[in-house]
């Protein structure tokens, strides 16, 4: 299947509200039954970006998990964001990727916000993720993972890297440019959807959720509003610019510690 339909979902978020920002999301992804293959929410998208993950964290088996499930069955899509996850006694700021046949891969966000002292509330993730749908390949990231091109280097021939965020207003310039410039180094289509709204922090977030073609052409971006739009995009694009421009062949060879 070379075309894929992807939804972007730009929304505000109640703080630390899992149960309303639940009922707000269902009715916008509901709407989308047959419409779509692929959803995407932003981080966080029960809590908004919080760092008290001992009252807001869920297991794997509790009502967001469910919730994310039988909504990927009934609009028959997969449905993707993060949220956060204990495990064992650690907490991880966790995205996952629903499928409508109930199968779940999940990514867990490999760089913490420093800044607000994520790192010191959650864990790391460890391994990079690229699941497949439709016969495409895409990659799993979060946020603050796209300052460093290092963790998305396409070394395993994706087709698409997909980034969900609370990336506050204040950086939407560093926010825009990096989507692009990962797109142009990965030869792939970038899709970053991040919230709108005010935070329980009073941090403004303008949104900017974007999607952008594998020469870092910006084919969708949005800002200051809620907005829920679908894309069809074209893996022929992908395949065709890798044929003529064989940049991916000269990456610099390492490994990740």
């Amino acid at each position: 299947m070379d075309q894929l339909r992807i939804t972007t979902l730009q929304c505000s978020l109640q703080w630390e509200n899992p149960v309303a920002n639940r009922i707000s999301l269902e009715q916008k992804i509901i709407a989308l039954a047959g419409k779509t293959d692929l959803i995407v929410l932003p981080e966080m998208f029960t809590t908004g970006f919080s760092m008290n993950p001992v009252s807001l964290a869920e297991r794997m088996d509790g009502p967001t998990m469910a919730w994310l499930a039988q909504l990927s069955q009934q609009v028959d899509a997969v449905i993707t964001g993060s949220l956060i996850i204990e495990e064992e006694g650690q907490y991880f700021n966790r995205m996952i990727w629903m499928r409508p046949d109930g199968e779940k891969s999940f990514y867990d966000k490999r760089h913490l916000f420093t800044l607000a002292k994520e790192h010191e509330h959650y864990t790391p993730g460890k391994k990079q993720v690229v699941v497949e749908w439709k016969a495409w390949k895409i990659a799993l990231q979060i946020c603050y993972d796209l300052r460093f091109p290092v963790w998305s280097r396409n070394t395993t021939g994706y087709d698409l890297l997909i980034y969900v965020a609370n990336w506050p207003e204040r950086r939407n310039h560093a926010w825009k440019s990096l989507l692009m410039a990962r797109a142009i180094e990965n030869q792939a289509f970038v899709v970053g959807v991040n919230r709108v709204g005010i935070d329980g922090n009073d941090l403004p977030y303008s949104g900017d959720t974007a999607l952008i073609d594998p020469m870092g052409e910006v084919l969708y971006q949005v800002a200051q509003v809620e907005s829920i739009a679908t894309h069809t995009i074209d893996r022929s694009a992908v395949t065709e610019l890798r044929r003529k421009l064989a940049f991916l062949k000269d990456m610099d060879r390492f490994t990740i510690s």
